[in-house]
């Protein structure tokens, strides 16, 4: 079974940057979008960003689309999410997901990817 492993995640000040990582296990893995989600405490699964697999199409939920920047490397079958000016408020669990059925707009929501990878900490200083 294809797993998705994070990485990436750590501590950081506020203005700085990162990037964090999700990376297929399995060589042939067919996807039809990449998602990035994250997660706050006590808050609600929210979608960031999403690139479709093979056409690099990105999308982004509007406060955030001047800061991160999703991209993807298929020979390396995996996808990376860029944070620029870190916020506190940026603060979550970011989780990658994958939507493998056949899907012919970009889901926005939790339910529209079928495998999720376990997730990394960012975690932002004020």
């Amino acid at each position: 079974q294809v797993q998705l492993v994070e990485s990436g995640g750590g501590l950081v000040q506020a203005g700085g940057s990162l990037r964090v990582s999700c990376a297929a296990s399995k060589r042939t893995f067919s996807t039809y979008f990449m998602g990035w989600f994250r997660q706050a405490p006590g808050k609600e699964r929210e979608f960031v960003a999403a690139i479709n697999w093979s056409g690099g199409r990105p999308y982004y939920v509007d406060s955030v689309k001047d800061r991160f920047t999703i991209s993807r490397d298929n020979a390396k079958n995996t996808v990376y999410l860029q944070i620029n000016s870190l916020k506190p408020e940026d603060t979550a669990v970011y989780y990658c997901a994958a939507r493998t059925i056949s899907a012919t707009t970009i889901p926005t929501t939790p339910r529209g990817y079928d495998l999720w990878g376990q997730g990394t900490q960012v975690t932002v200083s004020s």
